[in-house]
């Protein structure tokens, strides 16, 4: 399962298992507020997956299991296409003693039309899920196959800075996540995405990992765009091959931590165990996510 499968299926999977949409009657829940721990689902429709299994089907089990080991929140994909569902998941995780944080989503932004379509789009959307308690909307732009011209990132900067002022009306930051594709040509799209878009309204889904492998360090990234980060994806790897658990690893979260602690920066950490070829599974998901629970406690000290 890939991560773009995965966002177009994922909110209507959960949909269907949801509780009565929120009434317009009830109060506004307040917005998070740092430090909270949470889990990405995303690496758990994976654990289900090679076990012939559907993670929705089984999303309550999920849920519990991450309130039993210490998680405040799971990200969901933000379902733009019935909006009501944003607020029937807040219910759900509230059911089970967790919080709603955040969402992950995605889209064409380089489309000159098809941008603001995303932009309005997802702002429709994280309408439902304000009043809910959502505080956080985590970015993607879609990549294409190939790097995208100056003329389109200036277009995509355009949209994405629309959205962030968009959301911050509704009491949302905007975080924009990456993955290899915008890191490539020497981060090309990556710095542009920062570089062509407002501090204030545009922030950082910092994806440390992806991040890394796309061949910037911590060490290097946090300095320069550290203070635009409003919320975090953490896995770990050995070898360059990502590793079951958040432990010890290729990256250096002792020093990530002290970054972190020395400039105040919000600490939304999402746990995001993704598996991929050559990913030595020896435990089960609910064991590995108890373990990196774990871990951030020891490391990162929340």
């Amino acid at each position: 399962m890939n991560r773009r499968h995965f966002l177009a299926t994922s909110a209507l999977g959960s949909a269907a298992l949801c509780l009565p949409t929120v009434g317009a009657d009830k109060p506004a829940v307040p917005k998070p507020t740092p430090p909270l721990v949470g889990s990405q689902l995303y690496g758990w429709g994976q654990y289900y997956e090679r076990d012939g299994k559907d993670l929705y089907a089984q999303l309550d089990d999920v849920l519990k299991a991450l309130r039993d080991s210490g998680y405040d929140y799971a990200e969901g994909s933000l379902d733009t296409q019935t909006p009501d569902n944003n607020a029937r998941f807040a219910e759900r995780l509230q059911k089970h003693g967790l919080r709603p944080v955040s969402f992950y989503s995605g889209g064409p932004f380089h489309i000159l039309g098809k941008a603001t379509e995303t932009a309005e789009r997802i702002t429709r959307a994280t309408q439902k899920a304000g009043p809910a308690g959502f505080g956080i909307i985590n970015v993607n732009p879609d990549p294409i196959g190939r790097p995208k011209t100056d003329a389109e990132l200036a277009i995509q900067a355009e949209a994405l800075t629309e959205l962030g002022a968009e959301l911050a009306k509704l009491g949302f930051k905007l975080g924009i996540h990456h993955h290899t594709p915008e890191l490539a040509n020497e981060a090309r799209e990556f710095h542009s995405n920062f570089q062509k878009c407002p501090k204030s309204t545009v922030g950082f889904c910092y994806d440390v990992h992806w991040v890394y492998r796309g061949g910037i360090p911590p060490a290097q990234c946090l300095p320069q765009y550290g203070d635009r980060i409003v919320s975090w994806h953490l896995r770990q790897s050995r070898d360059q091959i990502w590793w079951e658990d958040l432990d010890s690893g290729d990256l250096d979260y002792p020093a990530v931590a002290q970054f972190v602690r020395a400039h105040k920066i919000p600490a939304f950490y999402t746990v995001e165990l993704a598996l991929e070829p050559g990913t030595k599974v020896t435990r089960s998901a609910v064991e590995n996510h108890a373990r990196s629970r774990q871990y951030v406690k020891q490391v990162l000290g929340v």
